[in-house]
């Protein structure tokens, strides 16, 4: 009886002593998983079989490279790779051209991320607005808290009478109408 006593105490502290070494790694793994999580977002998540966000739509175009390295910038990736729904006014490379000459790379610069970020958010709608959908004379609001205003005629939809939607590509969370201009918040 003694011997057993011994032999069950024994296994009972050997395996109390392994149960403390795989939390141990357990802790130390997960550590090391959410070191991993802080450094990347939702657009870090690696996915080749879903249909692609609204930012990895215009990565995959050429002519959109100028709109990803704002949103880049402005530190917009993440929070348009989440789930939305977003509609996004994408300009072209050619509408940024279209800007005073020194535009563009002014907002680039660290000190006019905010004026850059707004401009951006002024792109971008919460919610799915397919061009079926759009209305003359119809105001929508932006995610930097203007609105824009749409103008159906017969050569196409135009926003903010400037603007005109030349092609539209759905997203997994949302819609990204391609423009062929940039928009511009009004003064506030």
């Amino acid at each position: 009886m003694r011997n057993r006593i011994k032999t069950t105490m024994a296994a009972s502290v050997l395996l109390f002593a392994m149960s403390c070494n795989n939390g141990e790694a357990t802790n130390s793994n997960t550590a090391n998983a959410a070191d991993n999580t802080t450094n990347t977002g939702q657009s870090g998540v690696q996915d080749d079989e879903s249909a692609k966000n609204v930012v990895q739509i215009a990565v995959g175009s050429k002519d959109h490279s100028t709109l990803v390295t704002a949103v880049t910038t402005a530190e917009l990736v993440d929070a348009l790779s989440n789930a939305g729904p977003f509609t996004v006014f994408a300009p072209t490379n050619a509408a940024f051209d279209k800007l005073p000459a020194g535009t563009v790379e002014g907002l680039l610069k660290p000190e006019k991320r905010d004026d850059l970020t707004t401009i951006l958010q002024y792109h971008v709608s919460l919610g799915v607005f397919k061009t079926d959908m759009f209305q003359d004379g119809q105001t929508i609001g932006q995610v930097d808290g203007g609105n824009i205003t749409l103008s159906v005629k017969p050569d196409g939809i135009y926003v903010n009478g400037t603007a005109k939607i030349v092609g539209s590509v759905v997203a997994s969370n949302g819609i990204v109408h391609v423009i062929d201009g940039v928009l511009l918040p009004p003064a506030k």
